[in-house]
């Protein structure tokens, strides 16, 4: 679901650069965080609670 949304927010961000010039800062801002949360996700491996 995570990665789902990663790539949701990527192509968002992609449009928001080209089309939407308003919303592209935050999206970019949702994109960055979405990719920090990925990152750690994969180095710290999946939680057997989670």
């Amino acid at each position: 679901m995570l990665y789902t949304l990663a790539v949701i927010l990527l192509v968002a961000w992609a449009l928001g650069l080209g089309v939407f010039h308003v919303a592209g800062g935050l999206i970019h801002l949702l994109l960055v965080i979405a990719v920090v949360v990925v990152l750690l996700r994969v180095i710290r491996g999946r939680s057997p609670t989670g």
